[in-house]
């Protein structure tokens, strides 16, 4: 399988997933050292869905993102453009209403859902812009948007160590795992080229969203990126 290009064709990142989606989320636990648990639970509190509310969850991928509102009482419908990594989650939790879907051209009615939340999926979608247009226009007024992504550590001697070491390793490591170092080596140089918090922010509010913050989990490693739609 051909590593997908930092152009971010959807048919190439798509098939990428697909071949890794097998081995995905043992894999994330390994490389971050279990902290995507803490990393998702963080992304569930900011998102605050009560029992009822539709939440509809993008780069869901095998679903393991999803799970912790579809247990608390919430209509959440993981969405992602791997049928890969959709059918691996299908298979696990077959109660979830799994939905093929590019971030860019959503299969979704306008304002359908109460809160739309992404992580570690919106770097890998061709527009960035587009994407958060997209998740604006299915949003209902006053519902809000939670992105979770990697992002630029605020301590300049770990930026160095995560930079020149972690990403250097993170390829081996993970290909070692899944057999395909070739995608990792992809998700690395995705991190390297994402902006940065205040960044991301902008784009947010320039493609319509309100309000926004974000809060850096694991000193920077991570960002917890708000914001909610006019009402």
């Amino acid at each position: 399988m051909s590593r997908a290009s930092l152009d971010k064709k959807p048919t190439e990142v798509a098939s990428m997933f697909d071949g890794i989606a097998r081995r995905y989320d043992l894999t994330n636990d390994l490389i971050s050292l279990g902290q995507d648990r803490r990393w998702r639970k963080h992304t569930v509190d900011a998102v605050a869905a009560l029992p009822g509310e539709r939440v509809l969850d993008l780069a869901a991928g095998t679903g393991t993102s999803s799970e912790p509102f579809a247990d608390e009482g919430v209509e959440v419908v993981p969405c992602d453009f791997s049928v890969g990594m959709l059918e691996v989650g299908k298979r696990r939790r077959p109660d979830l209403p799994f939905v093929a879907g590019d971030a860019t051209a959503l299969p979704f009615a306008d304002a359908s859902f109460d809160a739309v939340t992404i992580s570690f999926g919106l770097r890998n979608v061709v527009d960035t812009s587009a994407a958060l247009r997209e998740m604006l226009r299915v949003t209902r007024p006053g519902g809000r948007i939670v992105i979770c992504e990697f992002s630029e550590p605020t301590w300049k001697p770990f930026r160095v160590l995560y930079t020149d070491v972690f990403m250097r390793l993170l390829p081996v490591v993970a290909g070692a795992v899944t057999k395909e170092k070739g995608s990792y080596e992809y998700l690395v140089e995705s991190i390297r080229t994402w902006p940065t918090q205040p960044e991301l922010a902008h784009l947010m509010l320039d493609a319509g969203w309100e309000g926004a913050a974000y809060r850096n989990l694991s000193g920077g490693l991570v960002a917890l990126h708000r914001a909610v739609r006019p009402a």
